[in-house]
């Protein structure tokens, strides 16, 4: 039984990363084209964190995955040669919204590729005390019930960045 549920749980981490791949690749044209929206303030990390993740709980949304990019930068460092910190403190929660999420796909199925969605927070060792906060747009592309569809996630993401920022 022992081994059946270790089994299924590296099946299920298997999927996670397959899914995080799938979405990082899809999703670079947005990065180059718009960027990441990011909003910059003065305030602890673990406050805006605080107010991030109750922004996402707070619509009714599950945190499916928290990403310690910080961590794991900071772990790895010495593996590549580096002595470089990136980063005080770094994550990416990821969620999605099945409401969402289904208008998007039933608009196109390739829209798989956008979810789950992520907001990120940072704070940075030459700016200590300003955390950023923030989200990668998604393209609004295809028919246009996608567009539509794909719209509304990304007011969903701003709207939660707002929230976490404090505007």
């Amino acid at each position: 039984m022992a081994q059946h549920s270790q089994r299924q749980g590296l099946a299920w981490r298997r999927l996670a990363a397959a899914c995080l791949a799938a979405y990082a690749v899809s999703a670079t044209p947005a990065l180059a084209a718009d960027g990441p929206q990011i909003s910059q303030v003065e305030r602890s990390y673990e406050d805006v964190r605080f107010d991030l993740e109750n922004a996402i709980i707070n619509r009714g949304l599950v945190i499916d995955h928290i990403s310690n990019v910080g961590e794991m930068l900071a772990r790895t460092a010495a593996d590549v040669g580096s002595e470089t910190q990136v980063f005080v403190n770094a994550e990416a929660l990821l969620f999605c919204s099945a409401r969402l999420s289904r208008a998007a796909m039933e608009a196109a199925p390739e829209n798989v590729a956008f979810c789950p969605y992520s907001v990120f927070l940072y704070e940075t060792p030459d700016a200590p005390g300003k955390v950023s906060v923030g989200y990668r747009p998604l393209p609004e592309q295809g028919s246009e019930a996608s567009r539509a569809a794909i719209a509304e996630v990304n007011a969903l993401l701003a709207g939660i960045v707002e929230e976490a920022g404090g505007e």
